[in-house]
């Protein structure tokens, strides 16, 4: 994997913007900002003149792709990985479209998770030459031990804002999301705590009823881990979680698009109802994402990956984690789950970036926003990757 190559550029092709897409468009990048997106014939005079990438008949611009569930891939776990393993991590899911994201630990003992949050740290504190690191979700460990999924359950411990206190004072503005089991003790209190410093608060991995969610929503619960998975099912007497985050609109809703984790019929439902503005793409992949089948971990605990699908070694019924990356997901909600190409692009770029309070700087492609900018063919297969106005080179 290759740099990043800054300077002025122009890219042609239909072109998404928020009002949808122009079949003859031009996104024009100055120093890392877009500085017009918009009809070509429309292109400011300062512009001509611009060294252009080519005019491809089929191509198609698009915002990056903003991952804020991702646990690793190519071989590495943000639970475990150095710096280079982080780096290495970023390189592999930039080169499937993903411009920004966050890093996601796991259920593990307070010495791990201070390690993890510390070479994190260290690593945004340098150039992020790949995908850009915008943060830490923290998935647990205030969790339910009753639905542990593929987190170890030796671990859990009650939601506290102790920990969150001791980690926001060492690295201010690092903690972008906490996932957390609402119905557990203390979650009433870790809540407002959250949201009166913009962290997201999403439920997951949770046994809550559908009342309690609707509680917890009240005091600002705003966001569903990886929905339908890990929470309590729908069913017409007894909505449940999974009910809960269908009918409120107050919680936008991650959703894993690899055709394993979700029926694409749920997913359609769920799109339909979250609407434009409340369904999350996310890949949830671990260390196996790019890699072949055969035996891998996602934080401490052992998993076999056999056709693509990465299950807990020791309970096979146990998913863990997927090796699904985004342009994959992106695809799968147009081709399998039948979103626009407009929605589906929402889902995986700004809807995100609204989640994580950076959608005045990232998630849609506009002018003086950052140029996160993807390239694909009439396929959707992806052509071209710039990161701050830099293009990614294989």
């Amino acid at each position: 994997m290759g740099g990043l190559n800054s300077g002025k550029l122009l890219l042609f092709g239909r072109v998404m913007t928020p009002e949808g897409v122009l079949n003859d468009g031009v996104v024009a990048v100055e120093d890392g900002v877009i500085f017009y997106a918009g009809d070509a014939k429309g292109l400011p005079a300062p512009c001509s003149g611009w060294p252009e990438n080519g005019r491809g008949e089929d191509a198609l611009l698009i915002p990056g792709f903003v991952d804020v569930h991702v646990h690793g891939g190519a071989g590495h776990d943000f639970m475990y990985a150095d710096l280079q393993a982080i780096s290495e991590t970023a390189a592999f899911h930039a080169a499937n479209g993903t411009t920004t994201m966050l890093a996601t630990t796991m259920t593990a003992s307070k010495k791990d998770l201070d390690l993890a949050l510390s070479r994190i740290h260290a690593y945004r504190s340098g150039d992020m030459p790949y995908a850009q690191i915008a943060g830490v979700h923290l998935e647990g460990p205030f969790i339910s031990p009753d639905w542990p999924g593929a987190q170890n359950p030796e671990h859990i411990v009650l939601p506290s804002t102790e920990w969150l206190e001791e980690w926001e004072a060492a690295y201010p503005g690092m903690i972008r999301q906490v996932t957390f089991a609402p119905e557990r003790d203390g979650a009433d209190k870790l809540i407002p705590w959250l949201r009166e410093r913009g962290i997201t608060a999403a439920l997951g991995h949770t046994g809550a009823t559908y009342e309690q969610v609707i509680a917890a929503a009240d005091l600002g619960l705003n966001q569903a881990v990886h929905t339908f998975n890990q929470m309590t099912p729908l069913h017409h007497r007894k909505p449940g979680a999974a009910g809960a985050v269908l009918a409120d609109d107050r919680i936008r809703a991650e959703v894993i698009a690899d055709g394993i984790h979700v029926h694409p019929a749920a997913i359609s439902i769920l799109a339909r109802l979250k609407g434009p503005s409340g369904l999350i793409l996310i890949t949830d992949a671990m260390a196996a994402a790019g890699l072949p089948d055969g035996s891998y971990a996602i934080g401490d605990l052992p998993v076999t990956v056999k056709d693509g699908v990465a299950r807990l070694r020791d309970n096979p019924d146990a998913l863990a984690g997927s090796t699904l990356t985004m342009i994959r997901g992106f695809r799968f909600l147009i081709q399998e789950a039948g979103l626009s190409l407009e929605d589906a692009s929402r889902a995986a770029s700004l809807i995100p970036a609204q989640s994580l309070g950076l959608d005045h700087v990232i998630g849609s492609l506009e002018a003086g926003k950052q140029g996160d900018i993807l390239k694909l063919d009439s396929k959707l297969e992806l052509t071209g990757v710039w990161i701050k106005g830099r293009a990614l080179s294989s």
